[in-house]
C-alpha cells in the first residue's frame, strides 16, 4: 500500500500546476481556494459530517437545512447509492473501469475501494473542480496494484477537457465497457449550461455496455412554497453552487436511448436497498431520484 500511495502521488503531482483548455497555467490548488463562497462539494462534506469545509459552506449547508431539515439524510443516502451501484456493476455487470465525475471529498468507501474490493483490476478516474479535492485525491485516492486510479482537475461543463486529458487517456480504455458516475452533480447544471448535451457528449465516446449512473435532486415530493425557499437558499452557493432541482420526467431525459436497469428511476435510498437498515427514509425526506442505464 505504500509504493500505492508512492505511485498514485508521483503520478497526480503534475496536477498542482493546471492548465486550461487554452492552455493557460491555473496556478497552485491553494491559489484557487476561496473559502468566502461555498462550494458544492465541501457544503456536501459539512452534510456528511466531514471537517473539510468553511465557515461560507457550513452557512449555506445551515440555511439550505432550513428550508429542507432532511437534506443531511438525503447526503447520507446519496452517499450509500453510489455505493451500491458501483458494488452491482462490478459483481453482477463486470464492470472494470470506471469514470467518477464530481467525485467530491475523498471519504470512506469511495468508488475504487467498493470496486476493487470486489475486482482488484479495477480502474477508475475521478473528475472535480474543487482545488480541495485535488488535494484530498493526492493523498487518500490510491489503487490495488492490478488496478488504477487517477484524478482529473477539471468540470462537467467541459466534457472534451475530460476525455482528451492524458490521465483518463492511461488509466481507461474507452474500447472496453465504462460506468460513468454523474451522482450528486447534475443538478448543479442550470440549463443553460446544455446539461443533456453535455452528458451525450460522454455517452457517445463510450462503448455498448457501458453505464450511466446518475443520482438528482428533485422538488416532485416538496410542497411549492419549501421548493422555492430551498432554491433561494441554494443561490447562496456561488455561481456554480446554485442547485437545480428537476421533476423525474426532467431527469429522466438523461437516460433517453439507454436499457434502464431494475427497479428503473427510484428515489435513492429504494434503489436495490433490500440489503440496508429498514426502514428505508421516505422520499419526501430524501428528495433525489436515482437510476442505472445500460447502453445498448
Amino acid at each position: 500500500m505504500v509504493d500505492d500511495r508512492r505511485q498514485w502521488t508521483h503520478a497526480i503531482a503534475g496536477a498542482a500546476l493546471t492548465t486550461d483548455a487554452a492552455g493557460a497555467t491555473a496556478g497552485s490548488p491553494s491559489d484557487r481556494i476561496d473559502t468566502s463562497v461555498a462550494h458544492p462539494a465541501r457544503r456536501y462534506n459539512y452534510w456528511l459530517g466531514g471537517k473539510d469545509n468553511f465557515q461560507a459552506d457550513r452557512e449555506s449547508g445551515d440555511a439550505i437545512t432550513a428550508a429542507f431539515p432532511t437534506v443531511r439524510t438525503a447526503a447520507l443516502e446519496n452517499r450509500r447509492f453510489l455505493q451500491r451501484t458501483v458494488g452491482y456493476l462490478a459483481r453482477e455487470a463486470g464492470i472494470r473501469q470506471f469514470l467518477d465525475i464530481g467525485t467530491g471529498i475523498p471519504t470512506a468507501n469511495n468508488t475504487h475501494e467498493v470496486a476493487q474490493a470486489i475486482a482488484p483490476e479495477t480502474r477508475v478516474v475521478y473528475v472535480d473542480n474543487d482545488p480541495i479535492v485535488l488535494a484530498h485525491a493526492r493523498a487518500l485516492l490510491t489503487s490495488s496494484t492490478a488496478g488504477a486510479t487517477a484524478y482529473i482537475d477539471a468540470d462537467l461543463r467541459d466534457p472534451q477537457r475530460i476525455l482528451a486529458h492524458p490521465e483518463l487517456i492511461r488509466a481507461i480504455d474507452l474500447s472496453q465497457p465504462v460506468a460513468l458516475m454523474l451522482v450528486a452533480v447534475l443538478h448543479f447544471l442550470a440549463d443553460d449550461d446544455n446539461p443533456y448535451a453535455l452528458v451525450r457528449q460522454l455517452l457517445d465516446v463510450l462503448p455498448a455496455g457501458s453505464y450511466l449512473v446518475a443520482s438528482h435532486g428533485t422538488h416532485d415530493h416538496l410542497p411549492p412554497a419549501v421548493a422555492a425557499d430551498f432554491r433561494a437558499k441554494a443561490r447562496g452557493g456561488g455561481p456554480h453552487g446554485l442547485i437545480n432541482l428537476r421533476t423525474r420526467d426532467e431527469f429522466a431525459r438523461f437516460f433517453t436511448g439507454l436499457d434502464l436497469v431494475e427497479p428503473g428511476i427510484t428515489s435513492v435510498a429504494e434503489w436495490r436497498a433490500e440489503g440496508e437498515a429498514q426502514p428505508r427514509p421516505s422520499t419526501d425526506e430524501v428528495g433525489m431520484y436515482g437510476g442505472v442505464a445500460r447502453l445498448p
